[in-house]
């Protein structure tokens, strides 16, 4: 069985973005720099703050990105080069997932005057959405 056969399309690989589950650097994304073994993998993060250490899987997420041609065992510095080349944190900031975590980390972070701003808000969408399916009714 071929891996085009496969449903599983992220892999464990040298040059895959992770994102860290665990952790004082939870919430952060790297990149594996080198496999150690099944259970462990040297990650990287020289643009996002993450020192290079070895990693267990169990408290990585794997990514849909990945950096291309990186060479195994790649040291910092080219790790560094080779994600500002390709965008590789601008992707990830601009994917859906990334933004679905920011904004629940800003709803986790409001005080109670910002989350009883949020229900005036949304009160004031459904209101404007009751009236325009109703104005919809009519009209046909």
């Amino acid at each position: 069985m071929s891996s085009a056969d496969s449903t599983f399309k992220r892999f464990v690989e040298v040059g895959r973005v992770v994102l860290l589950k665990s952790g004082p650097f939870s919430g952060k994304i790297a990149v594996i720099a080198e496999i150690i073994d099944h259970n462990r993998a040297i990650i990287d993060g020289p643009t996002t703050g993450v020192p290079r250490q070895s990693y267990p899987y169990k408290h990585l997420t794997l990514t849909t990105l990945t950096l291309t041609k990186l060479p195994r065992a790649a040291g910092s510095g080219v790790i560094k080069k080779q994600l500002e080349k390709e965008a590789t944190v601008e992707k990830w900031d601009k994917s859906s997932w990334a933004q679905k975590r920011a904004a629940a980390e800003k709803r986790r972070s409001l005080n109670d005057f910002g989350r009883f701003g949020v229900m005036l808000a949304k009160k004031q969408r459904r209101d404007a959405v009751r009236k325009s399916v109703v104005k919809a009714k009519k009209s046909s």
